[in-house]
Order: structure tokens, then sequence, then C-alpha cells
């Protein structure tokens, strides 16, 4: 997250929904380091001398991390500028307090992150963002994702007489961008030369956020992998009137996720494409350069986002997370109807698929269970006795509902098989005569090597014998899955439309600066369902 200042910006804390991956200025939630998720960042014009709030994201709805956190703000003065940090381990609203935060609140900028490891361990001393000193001053990075050739680039780093202090995949890349291109003058830094070295080092995962003087750079790797777009703070007079478009722009933020720009007073810009480096001051908001992938490989953006990580308002690729859910589960209708009474889902992430699955099938849609918004999410505990006390308190049942009556229950998912089957038992006891599972993606098979954390085949319940006859093992009448060709399909429906509408208005062609050729080569990772990883793995 990151604050530009106006004179003077008094920030106090709130413990207030923010978004996920990347702070930027003021924004959403912290970035988490290695696996996790930048929060916003904000840059704020001078002259407007107006008080802004520091808002942390509630941890009952922290999704991309919940193991430490940390901010590293800048008053962006000078050569110099004055580094104020602050980490810890735990949840963001136990990292921060009101005492802790004073001595970021009179800042210009800064950025921030919450930790979800898939490399290093969960100590303090992986926490982001990370700083180190540079031939020009110092730097803060923070870094979501995960390197596929972080083994190699270790090795390599080390060879050069660079030392690292932790295990973390993200401090490598600190080091990367610390490093000084040979035409690169003592008294200027050329920072697109640098982003440029980093992204030839590792090609993905990775989108980063790097904090120099007064300056932030908002990178994602040319594989686009996983989001980042920036949202204009203006107003919050204009925030829900009908010119809030036209309305004066006071600061940038930029995010993983545009689902956290309302709640801080901006609105969504747009998002960083793949392999963009841009620039952002108080001035405006400026791409330096495009780095384009090699041997013309496809975009491959993470369609687990759409299945399971991002809030169901977020905008990726120009169309709604909730659309694309609600569109899976009417191809789920189409590929695996069923006898039964009810539509109902694991909330709540599901619920857009069961919504669209019941519109299908023409059956009603009734709530079977009810959640406790005080439990994080399971998925990313990281081990599986955290995650299965996390289920064992996640649930309530709304049994008057459901009684003598057969269930078809819609879920995201099924990672590991952890939930589901105690699920389908507590809907038995409580009266439902069958329960019939329809999850709305397809089979998880394999690792992802580039930020989510499904680390073995061997604990994915798509790869154990007990798969062969997966109803009888989770107790539930039936189970489905989503096709793969199913959920790509449900993908690529609304950006096929968006093209459609670009093709009718050459000015926004224009203003995009890629034209058609962008959309073309529009992909999706399908790794984690296919096998089949964008890019040669490196070990």
């Amino acid at each position: 997250m990151i604050f530009h200042k106006a004179k003077e910006l008094e920030l106090q804390p709130r413990i207030n929904y923010l978004a996920k991956m990347s702070m930027i200025f003021q924004g959403r939630r912290w970035i988490v380091s290695g696996r996790g998720d930048f929060h916003n960042f904000l840059i704020k014009r001078p002259e407007l001398n107006r008080k802004f709030d520091l808002q942390i994201q509630d941890s009952r709805d922290i999704k991309r991390g919940q193991e430490s956190a940390g901010i590293v703000t800048s008053d962006g003065c000078g050569l110099m500028p004055t580094i104020r940090t602050h980490k810890g381990m735990g949840l963001v609203n136990h990292v921060f307090t009101e005492d802790n935060l004073k001595k970021l609140y009179v800042s210009n900028l800064g950025i921030g992150h919450t930790r979800y490891a898939t490399t290093g361990n969960c100590e303090l001393e992986n926490c982001q963002p990370f700083v180190v000193e540079t031939l020009h001053g110092k730097i803060a990075v923070a870094h979501n994702g995960e390197l596929i050739n972080s083994v190699h680039l270790r090795r390599k780093l080390l060879r050069h007489g660079v030392g690292l202090s932790t295990g973390s995949d993200s401090e490598m890349i600190t080091q990367l961008l610390a490093y000084t291109p040979p035409h690169e003058r003592d008294d200027s830094p050329d920072w697109v030369a640098r982003i440029k070295n980093l992204m030839k080092e590792a090609p993905t995962s990775y989108s980063l956020l790097i904090m120099h003087r007064d300056v932030i750079y908002a990178v994602r790797d040319p594989y686009g992998n996983r989001p980042l777009c920036i949202g204009r703070l203006i107003p919050v007079s204009d925030i829900n009137g009908r010119g809030r478009n036209n309305s004066e722009t006071e600061g940038w933020v930029v995010s993983s996720e545009s689902c956290s720009f309302l709640s801080i007073g901006a609105v969504y810009y747009r998002e960083i494409l793949p392999g963009e480096i841009v620039k952002i001051s108080r001035h405006n908001v400026q791409t330096l350069d495009t780095v384009p992938r090699s041997g013309g490989d496809p975009v491959a953006f993470c369609i687990f986002e759409y299945v399971y990580f991002a809030r169901p308002d977020s905008i990726f690729e120009g169309q709604m997370v909730y659309t694309v859910r609600h569109r899976c589960g009417q191809q789920l209708a189409i590929e695996a109807p069923v006898d039964a009474d009810l539509v109902s889902t694991v909330p709540e992430s599901a619920t857009p698929a069961a919504l669209g699955y019941a519109g299908k099938c023409g059956l009603p849609y009734v709530e079977v269970l009810c959640k406790n918004r005080y439990v994080g999410r399971t998925f990313i505990q990281p081990n599986m006795r955290l995650r299965q006390l996390g289920v064992a308190k996640k649930f309530g049942v709304l049994s008057d509902n459901f009684k003598g009556k057969r269930i078809v229950l819609i879920d995201d998912s099924i990672v590991r098989g952890n939930t589901i089957s105690p699920i389908i038992k507590l809907l038995k006891e409580s009266g439902a005569k069958e329960v019939h599972i329809r999850v709305a993606s397809p089979p998880i098979r394999f690792p992802c090597y580039m930020g989510i954390n499904i680390p073995t085949k061997e604990e994915l319940i798509a790869n154990r014998p007990e798969f062969d006859d997966l109803a009888k093992y989770i107790g539930a009448n039936s189970v489905v899955y989503l096709s793969v060709e199913g959920l790509i399909s449900s993908v690529q429906e609304g950006m096929k439309l968006k093209k459609q509408k670009i093709e009718e208005q050459e000015n926004i062609i224009q203003e995009n600066g890629n034209g058609l050729k962008y959309f073309e080569r529009d992909g999706h990772c399908t790794a984690c369902l296919t096998g089949d990883y964008p890019v040669k793995l490196e070990w």
C-alpha cells in the first residue's frame, strides 16, 4: 500500500476490508510476500491537503495471506528520503496497532504486503516488503507470485557473491533490481533496464511494486500470471455519482484486485498488462515499456483466480469474477444435470456458480449452510491440522430449509477433500435425503509452482485412489466436476464479447496501445488442471 502525502498526511488505523494483493498508495489489502498480495498504494497530489485514513484489511476477509504483514512508507523527499518500516507475524489487524502505525502516518507513499508462503519458512525474516540499499538509495519491493527458476537463480546470485539472508524468492527479486546495468549512469537510475534484466532472469511469476524516492513502479511479468490493476482516487462525494468518471483525480492506487478500491474512495482505472512497466508519481501514470514474451507464447493468467482466489466483485481481463463464476455454474448444469429438489452452495465463493446452476436447471436456490464469518479461509492455512480445525468451526446448518429433500450442493473446488466430507455428513444427519456434489471447476491434479500453495501431487484428492469412487469416499450420492473445456469457455466467453466491443470502438484500441493483437494472444494458465505449464520448469 502506498501513500502520497499532501503536505501532511495523517493516517488513522481502521479495521476495514481492503482487498487483495499489493498495496499501492492507499488502497486495498496489504501485499503478500512470496505468495501473497500487494495491496493498494496511493499517490496523492501534494496540493490536496486532505487527510486520509490508513485502512487495514479485516482479518476475516484476508484471502491472500494470513501468516505475516508489513508496510514500508517514505516521505518521498529529495535523493535520500526517510524510510519507515513495520512488519510482524500474524493477521493484519494483529500486526498493525494504533501505536505502531503512528510512525508510518506522515508519509508521501508506501507499499504493503501480506504473506502466504509457498517458498521460504514462516518466519519474520521472510516478511515483505524487502528494503535494500542501491547505488541510488534505498528501494522497497513487494512481490506476489513464485519464481519458477528460483533454485537456479539462487545459485547464480550466490556464485556472483550476492549474499542472501532469507529463503524467500522475493529477496532474490530485490537483489536483481539492486543490480546496476552496465550502461547506467551513477547519477541517473535506469529502472526500465533494471526491470528488464529481472524479466530476462525470471520469466514468471510475479507482480511487483517497487518504491524508490517519490515514485512507485508497478510491474507484471510478461505472462501476466498474477493480477495487478490501477485505481483512481476521487473525491468521496463523487464515489456514487454519475459523473465519477469525470471527477478530479486526487491520487492513484494499485492492487491485485479491484474490489478494494471502493472502500478507500477509489474507482477502477485499468489493468496493468502482462510485461508492462508502469511508473506512478504524483503527476501521472505512465507506461515506460511493455516486455514481450519469448517465442510468441500466449498470456498465462492464473485461471484459479476466477475459480477460488479472487473476490467476486473484482475485475480481471475486462470482466467481473462473479459473472465468470455464474457462467461456470450454467455450464456445469449443462454437463452434469441431476434429479433434485433444490440447489445450494458451500458459502461463499461458490454462490455465483450455484445461482447459475439453479437458473439453468430451473431449480430453486436455497441456503442450507451458514458460514461463520470470523473464521479465515481453510485452504491457505499453512498446515493440515490448522485446515481441519478451521473446517470444524466454519459452518452451521439451516436444517429447516432442506429436511427430506434432495440437495445439489455446488462447491467452487475440491482440492484436498478435507472440507466437503464433514459438510455432507452434517447435511445428511440434519435431514437431507440426498446430497449430490457438483464442482464448478475441474479436478486439480498437478502442483502449482507459480504462487498457489499446492505443493505435492500426493495431497490432491484427484490423484489418490479414493478418487475412483469419490462419491462413496466423501459420503455423497454423486460427484461431478466441470470439464477443463467448460471452465475455459466460461472464462473466455466474456473476453470474446469484449473483443467484439473493441472492434467497434477504435478509440479504445488506440487507448490501450496494443489493439486487437493483445486479445488474440490472451490465454490462461491451467497447469494445475492439465499439467501444461506455460514455461519450462527449472530445478
